[in-house]
């Protein structure tokens, strides 16, 4: 069976994408992740870190699921001395780069000063260096460590969210397929924006989209093909790699998932949502309508993205209760 054609992008994301494409090709091969890494860590990140003052940083550092030392950053509140709840962070980059320091963070704090939340981001271990099951692990074990602290770090774990984008959407579902399965730390939610969730890669957007807008079925390879060698797309995959593979989705905390409905990720996420409901869960879908992977991130300016980021917090509000 032949591949329909793409999605139309939005004619303002269309704009954005074709200003971009020079510095963000579609299709990343394995030989370009040193070229790609380089590239993003000359990039300056901007922005108020600490939100007007309303927050204050900490570095600290926990031991990964093999004892090494992994990093973590904590963003305070200044404005109350009381329990906060924690949104808890992963960061996305395709399992190949990014950093826990990155260029969203001023956004989460304002969005967490809205809440009444504590900010904390993970800077687990990148494949393929580190590949499954080191980066979820980490990412696991750095929820445990601010858990445990809870008392000590003045954080209210009723009030706990994990939260990712692209690959740290996938890393944050298999973040919360854990702790439920380990009888670990209770989640209150789990924010998924355009979640990497399905290392099978063979949905009709990933074909569709192939070689267009960010993040193609060449790109998901290579990231996928980091984390798990071999095995990727194989009968044997972990769902705490690819959440997808997840026979059960019942007893998982409320979740949040968008998607653009022009993206390599648009089926798999769509089809999370539903297996979620299906299994008598709770979960809210949006599907932008023209948008490529990381809309928001690359084009925050646009309407599409102003809507969709517009969303995420009256979610939280009403599933946090606040």
């Amino acid at each position: 069976m032949s591949t329909p054609p793409p999605p139309p992008f939005d004619p303002e994301l269309a704009a954005a994408l074709a200003l971009i494409g020079d510095q963000v090709p579609p299709s990343i091969t394995p030989d370009l992740i040193d070229a790609v890494r380089t590239a993003r860590a000359a990039l300056p990140v901007e922005g108020d870190f600490t939100h007007g003052g309303d927050f204050t940083e900490h570095a600290l550092d926990f031991h990964g699921h093999d004892g090494a030392d992994v990093p973590l950053l904590l963003w305070r509140p200044t404005w109350t001395t009381e329990p906060t709840g924690l949104l808890y962070w992963i960061h996305g980059g395709g399992m190949i780069i990014g950093t826990h320091r990155g260029p969203e963070i001023p956004d989460l704090l304002a969005m967490a000063r809205d809440l009444g939340l504590a900010v904390a981001s993970v800077g687990y271990r990148l494949a393929p260096e580190h590949p499954h099951p080191t980066p979820v692990e980490d990412c696991y074990a750095g929820l445990v460590h601010l858990t445990g602290d809870a008392d000590a770090l003045g954080l209210d774990t009723d009030r706990v969210v994990v939260g990712g984008a692209s690959a740290g959407g996938g890393l944050a579902a298999a973040t919360a397929l854990l702790a439920r399965d380990r009888g670990g730390p209770a989640l209150a939610a789990q924010l998924l924006i355009y979640p990497m969730l399905d290392d099978r890669n063979d949905t009709v957007s990933a074909h569709q989209m192939a070689g267009l807008g960010v993040w193609d079925r060449t790109s998901n390879d290579t990231g996928w093909g980091a984390l798990l060698g071999e095995a990727a797309g194989g009968p044997d995959v972990s769902p705490y790699a690819a959440p997808a593979r997840a026979a059960d989705l019942s007893g998982l905390p409320p979740a949040f998932l968008d998607v653009g409905s022009a993206e390599t990720f648009r089926d798999e996420v769509v089809d999370y949502a539903t297996r979620i409901w299906r299994a008598g869960g709770v979960a809210e879908l949006h599907v932008w309508p023209g948008a490529f992977h990381g809309f928001d991130m690359f084009a925050p300016h646009t309407a599409l993205s102003r809507q969709a980021t517009a969303m995420r917090l009256p979610w939280l509000r009403r599933t946090l209760g606040v």
